[in-house]
């Protein structure tokens, strides 16, 4: 009888070992279809399905971005999780950068970010992290990041805006100026100093419409000091 059950037990360890293998096989080939259709849902349905068969970083750090370029962050963040973690790959620290950032949870973002520029400093993060410190109050912080940016930027590179309708690019040593400005403006109330900068931007970029509206809106507080800050 105990033989018995012990073959039972193989033979049933066996089946399920098979099954799993096929459901695997199964995905595999159904994600690379899913794939070369382009079929975003499509790919994402197979890597779930994957990463519950045979759980991976990779494949959970690739269901995570798919997830972020198809702008569904929180399922990013439900993927790889919000704290930092230094086994993270560079990948998984993008991604929730990139998706802390998106649900406005600046002071996440910038410890995700702060991680990325460590490793590899560049005038991009240095802006991000700006615009984010700008946001949690730390002026001088934002203000170390314009530093570096300024001083590293390159003329050919551009920033993408999304405050119209249609997203634009602007150039991204216009747009450090813009945000010194900003920080100029929110430590010290100073608007004369900001439109300086705000002016300095715009001849570097005439079309850069964020720059642009600032300058409206400082000059209407500039004519309106009554009007609430």
């Amino acid at each position: 009888m105990k033989k018995f059950l012990f073959i039972l037990l193989l033979c049933a360890s066996f089946t399920n070992a098979q099954t799993k293998s096929e459901l695997q096989k199964h995905y595999e080939g159904f994600y690379k279809q899913m794939k070369q259709q382009g079929d975003v849902q499509g790919i994402i349905n197979a890597l779930t399905h994957l990463n519950v068969i045979a759980p991976s970083v990779a494949r959970r750090d690739t269901l995570a971005y798919v997830y972020v370029n198809n702008g569904q962050h929180m399922q990013a963040l439900n993927t790889i999780g919000i704290n930092k973690n230094d086994a993270d790959s560079d990948l998984a620290v993008q991604i929730k950068a990139i998706s802390l950032k998106a649900i406005n949870q600046p002071k996440r973002a910038i410890e995700q970010f702060e991680v990325l520029f460590k490793k590899t400093p560049s005038p991009y993060l240095a802006y991000e992290l700006a615009d984010l410190k700008i946001m949690t109050g730390d002026y001088a912080g934002a203000n170390q990041n314009i530093t570096y940016g300024l001083a590293n930027v390159k003329d050919d590179m551009k920033y993408a805006f999304y405050e119209r309708q249609q997203p634009y690019e602007a150039s991204l040593k216009a747009a450090f100026i813009h945000i010194k400005a900003l920080a100029q403006y929110q430590s010290d109330q100073n608007i004369d100093a900001a439109l300086t900068s705000i002016d300095e931007a715009l001849k570097i970029d005439p079309n850069f419409n964020l720059a642009s509206l600032t300058k409206q809106a400082l000059e209407t507080r500039k004519a309106n000091p009554e009007v609430k800050k």
